[in-house]
């Protein structure tokens, strides 16, 4: 590692579990420099870039992540027999669950956005930041209090499930009252996600952190496919929570009166539905749902106060995709985006995966702009 004027700072090799750390003594502009020499013979570095430039702020710390890859991966294998195609597949294998999931991830985050706005007609920007709420709640239980992780995340959960009842109750409940428009209330949001941001900065920090269990473990191989035995029970947690979310919404009575209020809700207040009392519970489940999603979140990658907004985007375009509104267009749009962003590295650099998702959003809403599983509405 050297500054960026060439001088030297510090070389140093990294752990068992791949991770190392420098300290700097003021900030600035860095170059780390990858010895590419010190990799295993069969691995080396995607893209082909073993340069990163990091800027370090002061009080802050800078993340640098180098992607491996076998030799001979997708974008720079060749046609060379049998070998190539095997490889090509297996990573098509690798990737596909990879893209299944981050999708199931950004599908959990995108449900609660998706009910709000169909209840509420609010396009919440400050729903990433209820994502890194959950992730940071959770941290907190468990490293500040010694909980082992789950019981700390069903606690977070909970608390995050709170915090978005009286969320409502004390400020977005109060807006509607006061007749606030969904734009004002738009801009608002966007100005509550500043600032719980720079919240989760001063009590939080700008550093990286994990969780205290399940950070480093072996990969299991089913078939093609190797991962963390964490990344199996998440995605049947993330199933299992979206299946339950949508039955409750065919099923129960609270659910059937969400989508009457998703639907008009001035008719259903003539039906005798108590729309603020359904908005409520719509957002204590949103708020959890999304504390969930920035639980799972933490596992698949470290935690930062920026883990919410980093997504957020990703969260809109599964939320828009599948149809703004529905619940179950939430689902299939996120593992849509999902999918795309990882299986998409087969042939385009890892750094312009998310702008290929984007892309497949502007060309799905040109031929439906309804979204996937949105319904066509009159305008005028």
């Amino acid at each position: 590692m050297t500054t960026e004027g060439g001088q030297p700072v510090e070389t140093v090799t990294t752990n068992a579990e791949g991770t190392w750390d420098v300290q700097v003594d003021k900030p600035g502009k860095y170059k780390v420099t990858l010895d590419v020499s010190s990799l295993p013979q069969n691995a080396e570095v995607r893209g082909g870039n073993n340069v990163r430039t990091p800027t370090v702020y002061e009080g802050n710390c800078s993340t640098v992540l180098y992607a491996l890859q076998p030799k001979g991966a997708p974008g720079q294998q060749q046609q060379d027999g049998g070998g190539s195609t095997s490889t090509f597949w297996t990573q098509a294998a690798q990737l596909t669950f990879e893209g299944l999931n981050l999708g199931l991830i950004i599908a959990l985050a995108a449900l609660g956005l998706s009910l709000i706005y169909g209840t509420t007609g609010l396009t919440n920007f400050a729903h990433g930041e209820l994502v890194t709420l959950g992730a940071i709640l959770a941290y907190a239980f468990n490293i500040g209090f010694g909980l082992h992780l789950i019981p700390a995340a069903v606690i977070a959960v909970i608390v995050a499930g709170v915090l978005g009842y009286f969320q409502d109750r004390l400020f977005w409940g109060q807006l509607r009252r006061r007749g606030t428009g969904t734009i004002a209330m738009m801009i608002i949001s966007i100005g509550v996600a500043l600032f719980l941001r720079y919240v989760f900065l001063i009590f939080f920090g700008g550093q990286t952190e994990a969780y205290a269990q399940y950070t480093a473990q072996p990969g299991i191989e089913v078939g093609p496919i190797s991962a963390a035995p964490k990344n199996f029970v998440a995605m049947g947690i993330e199933l299992a929570v979206l299946i339950i979310v949508g039955i409750a919404l065919l099923r129960t009575r609270t659910g059937k009166a969400a989508r009457a209020v998703a639907d008009n809700p001035a008719l259903a207040a003539s039906s005798g539905i108590n729309v603020d009392r359904v908005i409520r519970i719509i957002w204590t489940f949103g708020g959890a749902i999304a504390a969930l999603a920035g639980i799972m979140l933490g596992l698949s990658q470290n935690l930062k106060y920026t883990m919410g907004q980093d997504v957020l985007l990703l969260i809109f375009a599964g939320v828009t995709l599948g149809g703004l509104g529905t619940a179950f267009g939430a689902l299939v749009g996120s593992l849509v985006v999902g999918l795309f962003i990882q299986v998409s590295t087969l042939w385009v650099p890892p750094e312009l995966k998310s702008v290929g998702a984007l892309a497949v959003l502007i060309i799905v809403l040109l031929v439906r702009p309804q979204g996937i599983l949105g319904r066509r509405e009159r305008i005028g």
